[in-house]
């Protein structure tokens, strides 16, 4: 998956994917073993101008969303990557490691940068950009003041909203699929669902396989109409 966006990027941001307070359902996708695939370890500049890529075309999405709404949008105020768990922190909670989370208290995505690099090299570029679309997908359900019961209601929407944020840039000519991006989606949703033992009402539930897939593929395909929002 490759950005248009080109000259919008901000150097200084770097990004992310899910909300501290939960765990992510799985702490990295399957090993590129058990999926048949190949093992590709990316340079950091190939990296990094992924991350950024994705964070150019979340703020310009959101931007536009908001202002059909006729409201001011304001981009989230820092993404940045961390290497150990207990180097971040939400409030009085710990971001872990193996994770990436959305701070409310400090309007921030922070993401373990290792375990960031190992879901590229095993999944690629495309799951990072599901990643940031779910975490920033959090900073807009804090800016849109919505309230849920479960965390799965608030876990399985931000999926959603991550997909019309990729299908909707990719329609707009801001994101361009490449061969097998579709796939990766799929498969890094697929290794990031919850166990299948977990509760659907227990406090940081995210949703299984098969629901968070299709709640990504609903927004992707429908837009944020899909999402409830």
């Amino acid at each position: 998956m490759r950005s248009r966006i080109g000259l919008l990027v901000a150097a200084a941001l770097i990004a992310a994917a899910c909300a501290v307070g939960g765990g992510s359902g799985s702490d990295e996708p399957s090993s590129p073993a058990a999926s048949g695939q190949a093992e590709r370890r990316p340079n950091a500049d190939e990296f990094q101008d992924d991350i950024e890529g994705a964070v150019a075309v979340a703020e310009a999405y959101w931007t536009d969303r908001f202002s059909q709404g006729g409201r001011r949008f304001t981009p989230i105020r820092r993404v940045f990557p961390y290497r150990a768990e207990g180097e971040v922190t939400c409030g009085a909670q710990v971001v872990p490691a193996n994770n990436a989370a959305y701070c409310p208290d400090g309007d921030f995505i922070a993401y373990d940068v290792n375990w960031a690099v190992r879901a590229y090299a095993q999944v690629g570029d495309a799951f990072l950009y599901f990643l940031l679309g779910h975490e920033y997908a959090h900073g807009i359900q804090v800016r849109l003041g919505l309230r849920y019961e479960y965390t799965i209601e608030q876990e399985l929407q931000a999926d959603c909203l991550a997909g019309a944020y990729i299908g909707d840039s990719v329609k707009a000519d801001r994101l361009t699929l490449e061969d097998g991006d579709l796939d990766e989606l799929r498969q890094g949703l697929q290794a990031v669902g919850d166990d299948p033992g977990q509760p659907w009402f227990a406090e940081g539930s995210h949703g299984s396989p098969e629901q968070r897939t299709d709640s990504f593929f609903k927004g992707y395909e429908q837009s944020t109409r899909a999402c409830d929002v």
